[in-house]
């Protein structure tokens, strides 16, 4: 194979899509964010582990959390479907059904986020 192209632009063309490294770096930038946002939520759910509902609808209503908890479901469910789409390209060998899948995939991944999301949302505005 002849490749006009210089060593420089071969390098910064990683792969046929030129979208690997954007796309491992949105899944490590996630999974970072998700340690951080892990820790907190297992701390708020520790906390609140003994409380009543009350409680715990109070403590997700205050603009500090309810922004925290929708910031862990957006990298949560972006982080999903960021490794699920790896999973499926590299061991999914049927085009149509990798395709098929990539869809149902990042529709799950939206729906459940818009979903918590709202739930989140709905508590937090007092609704």
């Amino acid at each position: 194979m002849n490749d006009l192209r210089n060593p420089l632009q071969r390098a910064l063309g990683l792969g046929s899509a030129k979208e690997g490294v954007n796309h491992w770096w949105r899944q490590r930038i996630t999974a970072v964010a998700l340690v951080f946002l892990g820790l907190w939520f297992m701390a708020l759910v520790l906390m609140l582990l003994h409380g009543d509902y009350a409680s715990a609808r109070t403590t997700l209503a205050d603009p500090l959390n309810a922004v925290l908890m929708l910031v862990f479901i957006t990298a949560l469910f972006w982080h999903m479907q960021l490794g699920l789409q790896v999973v499926i390209e590299d061991y999914v060998h049927s085009r149509w059904l990798g395709v098929v899948l990539q869809i149902a995939v990042r529709f799950y991944a939206v729906l459940a986020a818009v979903l918590a999301a709202l739930a989140v949302l709905r508590i937090a505005l007092g609704r």
